[in-house]
């Protein structure tokens, strides 16, 4: 896919204030720790994360959602009549239904021609949006679109500590299925692409590949579908090892076709930002890919892994921090289970930083 109108006008965030460490969360788990003899400290060595963060009791995403995209909309000076697409594409929600963007699309506004819908695609959700708006700007459909979305880990991460802790004959392989779920943190972040007519930033989004690699997609499911409130308990197993080697496979293929696609080397990347795991996720993907892991931008040792909303996250602190700089090529690199690849190419032409935090909640 290539773009020749698209520009992403820039990112937003909210986060959070109340931080769960890992330290934390293993004293919780200390039954489970002192009967399979496990010594603390294992959580932040195997992952590298040192602490997550929680949303308030209750909070809802469309609240948090409508927040960041109000903020993301008021200092991009980009007026409510102007937005002709809002799709919000994270895998919390408010309810099975009404879809969850139509209460952020009331909040913030919208006009009635805006069309307005969720989409899921477990992390990928957020990146899929992107290339939907995209598609619209450049097909002339609309001038300016948001993507937005809300991830909140308090109930799976509440759930998975219950469930360890009750159930006294879990063993060592069924506590690995579930350690990817302590790692999952909450965020929110927000989008905001423009025709290139309508652009301050002139942030061009060149385009990219879609990989599908579904036999891979058993290796990380929940329970059944649940929305969100307090009535939600899930769970997630995740075979972490095989889901690993299967998503670093699946983004190598989709590599070789996002360079050629573009008509980049691997050279010309000034930045990379990925789907935010592990150390280890990360360290194993650049390595295979034959990327600097000095030009890659992280999050996770401090956010955990906040699924759909990782990777703009990371892109929105590090444009706030003015970690991109005008003329620096940005490959965007998303994985989610399924497994479903995106790679998205940036131009960034931003003079100075933006201001894109919304700061915390």
């Amino acid at each position: 896919m290539r773009y020749e109108r698209v520009c992403v006008e820039a990112f937003g965030y909210l986060l959070p204030e109340e931080r769960w460490t890992s330290e934390e969360i293993e004293g919780r788990l200390a039954p489970v720790y002192e009967r399979l003899r496990l010594s603390e400290g294992r959580l932040e060595l195997m992952t590298g994360i040192k602490e997550r963060r929680v949303w308030p009791q209750g909070a809802l995403p469309s609240e948090l959602s409508a927040r960041t995209a109000e903020c993301l909309l008021r200092r991009h000076k980009i007026s409510p009549e102007q937005i002709g697409v809002l799709v919000h594409a994270s895998v919390s929600r408010d309810f099975l239904e009404p879809a969850t963007a139509s209460l952020v699309h009331g909040k913030l506004g919208l006009g009635a021609r805006c069309l307005t819908f969720d989409l899921s695609n477990a992390c990928l959700g957020l990146m899929d949006a992107i290339v939907l708006v995209a598609n619209m700007i450049e097909m002339g459909q609309c001038g300016a679109g948001i993507v937005v979305g809300t991830e909140s880990s308090r109930c799976l991460l509440e759930n998975t500590i219950k469930y360890l802790n009750e159930h006294p004959k879990i063993s060592r392989d069924v506590l690995k299925l579930a350690t990817a779920s302590l790692t999952i943190g909450s965020a929110s972040a927000a989008i905001l692409l423009t025709d290139i007519k309508l652009s301050r930033t002139r942030n061009r989004l060149l385009g990219g590949v879609a990989w599908a690699y579904t036999a891979g997609a058993s290796l990380c499911h929940s329970t059944a579908d649940a929305a969100g409130g307090d009535l939600m308990t899930p769970l997630m197993w995740t075979d972490s090892d095989l889901l690993l080697t299967e998503g670093v496979k699946a983004a190598r293929e989709a590599f070789g076709e996002f360079l050629t696609e573009i008509g980049w080397t691997t050279a010309r990347i000034d930045k990379t930002v990925c789907h935010q795991v592990t150390r280890i996720h990360r360290k194993v993907l650049l390595e295979t890919l034959g990327l600097d892991s000095q030009k890659d931008l992280t999050t996770y040792e401090w956010l955990g892994n906040t699924g759909s909303v990782a990777l703009p996250v990371t892109a929105a602190l590090a444009a706030e921090r003015g970690d991109f700089q005008p003329g620096d090529r940005i490959a965007l690199m998303g994985i989610g289970s399924g497994i479903n690849v995106i790679m998205l190419a940036v131009e960034w032409e931003a003079p100075e930083a933006p201001n894109v935090s919304s700061g915390s909640s």
